[in-house]
């Protein structure tokens, strides 16, 4: 059945808001970036200040403002809560999902916009970072749709045989800008860079043709100089260069080194894309290489999709630091390439590649038992306490969590997924394959969302958030010891500190305090601060967390 245009997108919305939007609110934020990034907004509406980040009512120099601003609006709109700070991204699921639709029925046709957007929805960490409070999602979409344009760009300067390019080259340019300026304001000046990379490969492979007007390329800077600007400018303008500068050198010491446990291994992103964009990342490996071409315009983008995946994974193997989710970028080109395969298998206008089918079978068979082993092992978790030497770990393994064992229904369905998929892989019925694959991965994720995330989170951080949001409202100091988290001042709803002393760890311990102070540690930590300082009395311990309050000297607890 065919649909047109105006019924693809309805449904694609009602879909992606099905997908995206429940559950955001349904467990806390997790530690470290989704609180910190969830405190920076709270701050801006407290102190009423949209132009300077602040994190602990401390200026917040590590990204621009632009997720925060759409986090602040949708704090108003539902106030500070996990719904609210995620909800910036559920949006951007949906838009990018019309985005992937658009863009690919305008290179090709209305099946290859449908192949790609279910191709992005049913993968796993595409689709789960739409359910998050981190700023990628948007970061990503920005910088895609600035080279999106500026490909199309490309193609109507140099008189690509692709029909509907009716605007001038100027029209694309200044849209490529008005992107890369968005994308630059919401994450920093890398997604110029990795733009820039990209461009400047291609140029490679042409032989250093320039296929671009340097009158264009002028413009594009301009247009991008001129949206980030909005903030760059104002704020050195409202208060000097300080806040800019540290910014950038933020920016290049993130490039130059690596935080603790971050370091990882050289393979470290080639690993996180084969199985976090699975099923796709498996997909893409057949247009990885030559296939047949319809026209000069289906090569061309095709061979800028493959540049842009190389270019992100190789940029951020160099740089030091090893987070899954600085290699993001690359699950937009490799989804394009999965819905590549498909199409050109549907079309049969590229030979079947059997190996797809194994290599999926293996691949899916380890997702599927991880998914099965995580409720297996939690319905069994205290038999492995004895095994595990951490006792930080141990403590949390012995949260009062109840497994019904229907969580298990995630792993059961992925495994019906792959066996379904793979028999339609072998009928050669590609378009069921991809229905199957796409849209059963999607909603075992939708299921681990419902059923297995908020009870991993009861482990990890339940205790110490449940003991933060009793302190709401409290006139005291709240604070980790011995670790760091941007929890305390989040779900404390911490208040803008009276007394500069209350930065001061040695402070809060022993000094002449004037409010209680109340920490959060660990078990494994505790003994080093409660065998100094004897005014810490500790009210309790709870899963690995153990809570400490100092009262006001000369004052009864």
């Amino acid at each position: 059945m065919h649909l047109n245009k105006t019924t693809t997108i309805i449904l694609l919305v009602a879909v992606a808001a099905f997908l995206f939007i429940p559950f955001l609110g349904r467990v806390h934020l997790f530690d470290w970036d989704e609180i910190n990034f969830a405190e920076c907004s709270r701050e801006m509406i407290k102190l009423d200040d949209y132009s300077r980040i602040y994190v602990n009512f401390k200026p917040f120099w590590e990204k621009p403002p632009m997720f925060f601003w759409m986090q602040t609006v949708a704090m108003k709109m539902f106030g500070v809560n996990e719904f609210a700070a995620r909800f910036p991204n559920a949006i951007c699921g949906i838009v990018t999902l019309l985005v992937l639709f658009l863009c690919g029925r305008r290179i090709y046709d209305n099946r290859f916009g449908v192949l790609w957007a279910l191709a992005y929805a049913g993968s796993l960490f595409p689709n789960m970072y739409f359910k998050s409070g981190l700023i990628d999602p948007w970061f990503n979409l920005f910088i895609f749709l600035s080279l999106y344009f500026f490909i199309l760009y490309h193609w109507k300067r140099n008189g690509y045989d692709k029909e509907g390019l009716g605007k001038k080259p100027l029209y694309y340019a200044v849209w490529a800008g008005i992107f890369m300026g968005l994308a630059v304001l919401t994450k920093g000046q890398v997604a110029l860079m990795i733009f820039l990379l990209v461009l400047g490969v291609y140029l490679v492979y042409n032989r250093f043709k320039v296929y671009f007007g340097w009158g264009h390329a002028v413009v594009f800077l301009l247009v991008a100089a001129g949206v980030t600007f909005t903030w760059y400018g104002y704020e050195t303008i409202k208060n000097g260069p300080w806040f800019i500068t540290e910014f950038l050198r933020y920016q290049y010491r993130l490039f130059t080194t690596h935080d603790a446990g971050q370091k990882g291994f050289p393979g470290y992103h080639f690993v996180v894309i084969l199985f976090g964009c699975f099923p796709a990342s498996l997909f893409a490996i057949p247009a990885f290489f030559k296939m047949p071409f319809t026209h000069r315009y289906d090569r061309d983008f095709k061979r800028w999709m493959v540049l842009l995946f190389w270019v992100v994974t190789i940029l951020f193997t160099i740089v030091q630091s090893r987070i899954i989710h600085y290699s993001s970028m690359a699950w937009f080109p490799v989804t394009f390439l999965a819905a590549y395969t498909f199409y050109k298998w549907e079309r049969q206008e590229a030979p079947y590649k059997k190996y797809v089918a194994v290599f999926t079978g293996i691949i899916g068979a380890i997702v599927s038992l991880l998914l099965l082993l995580v409720t297996i092992i939690a319905m069994n978790i205290e038999k492995l306490v004895p095994y595990v030497d951490d006792p930080f770990a141990q403590a949390n393994m012995m949260a009062d969590v109840h497994w019904s064992g229907w969580e298990g229904s995630a792993g059961v369905l992925m495994v019906l997924t792959v066996v379904l998929g793979l028999r339609y892989l072998k009928k050669h019925a590609f378009g069921h394959a991809a229905w199957t694959f796409f849209g059963g991965t999607a909603i075992v994720i939708f299921l681990a969302a419902a059923l297995i995330v908020p009870k991993v989170e009861r482990y990890s951080q339940g205790a110490a958030i449940d003991f933060l949001e009793e302190r709401q409202g409290e006139d005291c100091y709240v604070n980790a010891l011995g670790y760091w988290s941007y929890a305390p001042f989040f779900y404390a709803r911490k208040e803008p500190p009276q007394n500069p002393n209350s930065y001061n760890e040695e402070w809060l311990l022993t000094g002449d305090i004037d409010k209680p102070v109340y920490f959060v540690t660990k078990v494994d930590r505790v003994e080093n601060y409660t065998k100094h300082n004897p005014e810490l009395k500790e009210l309790y311990r709870k899963n690995g967390f153990v809570f400490l309050k100092r009262a006001i000297p000369g004052k009864a607890d």
